[in-house]
């Protein structure tokens, strides 16, 4: 086990271990003990009592988040005719088809954080599979990332706006980033409450017993901090 550095241990010291915080406590205190000197982000860590080796106790879904992520979203589309002049019009960093397909090919280019593509283009597009698939860019219909053309406008603003996707790991976990250190608490807890809303939504069919057994806040740095369940499962979009 790798030892955790003085500035770690310091700000774990701040945290009470044996006690489950409130969301809006939570937020206040990892703000506090944070150290890094960049802009951290925060995240919160679910620990689930599903078993991911079953296809009826899958997560996995997306959400907009109120007030962003706090980064910079390059986005990738392939489109052509006039679904690629709206991506364009929306924002989107890179556009195109068969240049863009040959040029992640040839090259193994991966200069973007989201990929999103025109529904009819995917015959072409799942052919990079083996190059955006592992890195977590691929487009997917359940990730809203593959879209009729006429929606392609809309799915380059929500991702560029801090659309967040959360999908259920091996180990039956959720990581999914809520903001920065720098927001505001009251943005953060706006962040937590939407996600929070999305992942009670997203409960899938075959879940059995306890669907979220464990809720832990941190940010890139810093401490876990416990969060109470009751009261964060609890939170819904005013």
């Amino acid at each position: 086990m790798p030892k955790h550095g003085k500035k770690y241990r310091d700000a774990a010291t701040k945290v009470d271990r044996s006690r489950a915080y409130p969301p809006a406590e939570a937020i206040t205190l990892a703000k506090e003990v944070k150290f890094a000197k960049f802009d951290e982000t925060v995240e919160i860590h679910l620990r689930t009592g599903l078993d991911p080796r079953h296809a009826d106790q899958q997560v996995r879904s997306t959400t907009v988040l109120p007030n962003g992520l706090g980064k910079t979203i390059r986005v990738l589309v392939f489109a052509e005719a006039d679904a690629a002049r709206e991506a364009t019009a929306a924002g989107a960093e890179f556009v195109g088809s068969d240049d863009m397909i040959n040029k992640i090919q040839g090259e193994g280019w991966t200069d973007f954080d989201v990929a999103i593509a025109q529904r009819e283009l995917m015959g072409k597009v799942g052919r990079l599979g083996r190059v955006l698939g592992p890195r977590g860019l691929m487009p997917n219909p359940r990730s809203g990332t593959v879209v009729d053309g006429a929606d392609i406008a809309k799915a380059v603003r929500e991702a560029k706006a801090g659309r967040v996707e959360f999908r259920l790991d091996r180990t039956a976990l959720l990581h999914v980033p809520i903001g920065k250190s720098s927001f505001s608490d009251d943005a953060l807890m706006e962040n937590l409450a939407t996600l929070i809303t999305a992942i009670n939504a997203a409960k899938p069919s075959g879940a059995k017993g306890q669907y979220i057994k464990s809720i832990t806040l941190t940010t890139t740095m810093g401490p876990g901090i416990p969060l109470d369940l009751g009261q964060t499962l609890a939170l819904q979009v005013s």
